[in-house]
C-alpha cells in the first residue's frame, strides 16, 4: 500500500478493528490460504469472508493470487512490518508520557511529605 502515511495508518487500525479479519490475517500468517476455505472456519456466507478478505487487502495487509478457480491470500510482510514499527514508535510515545507523569506525581508526594523530624540528640 502507497500513500500518505496517516491514510495507510487509518486503513491498517480500520481493518485490525474486526475480530474476524484479525483471526482471517493469524491464519494466513501461518501459510497461504484459499479463500473458500478461511470461510469454512467462521459461521459466515463465502461473500463475507471476501469482504473481510478485501479490508485487509485494501488495508495492504495481505495478497491474493489467483491459482485456478481458487483465490490465495497471505500476508504481507512488508507492510506488516510498517504496522509493527508504527506500534512500537506509539508504545514509546506512551511510556515516556507515563514516566513523566510517575515522575510528576512523585514529586508531588514529596512535597506533600511533613519534613523528617530531627534525629534526638543525646
Amino acid at each position: 500500500m502507497t500513500g500518505d502515511p496517516e491514510d495507510r495508518a487509518d486503513a491498517w487500525f480500520h481493518a485490525l478493528a474486526d475480530r474476524t479479519r484479525r483471526d482471517i490475517l493469524r491464519r494466513v500468517l501461518a501459510g497461504e490460504h484459499s479463500v473458500s476455505t478461511l470461510a469454512r472456519s467462521y459461521d459466515m456466507s463465502l461473500t463475507a469472508v471476501q469482504k473481510h478478505v478485501a479490508v485487509l487487502e485494501g488495508a495492504g495487509l495481505i495478497t491474493r493470487r489467483r491459482s485456478g478457480r481458487e483465490s490465495l491470500a497471505s500476508a504481507d510482510g512488508v507492510e506488516l512490518r510498517a504496522v509493527a514499527r508504527l506500534l512500537t514508535e506509539l508504545e514509546s510515545h506512551w511510556r515516556d508520557r507515563i514516566t513523566r507523569i510517575d515522575a510528576l506525581l512523585a514529586e508531588e508526594g514529596s512535597a506533600d511529605r511533613p519534613p523528617a523530624a530531627a534525629p534526638p540528640t543525646p
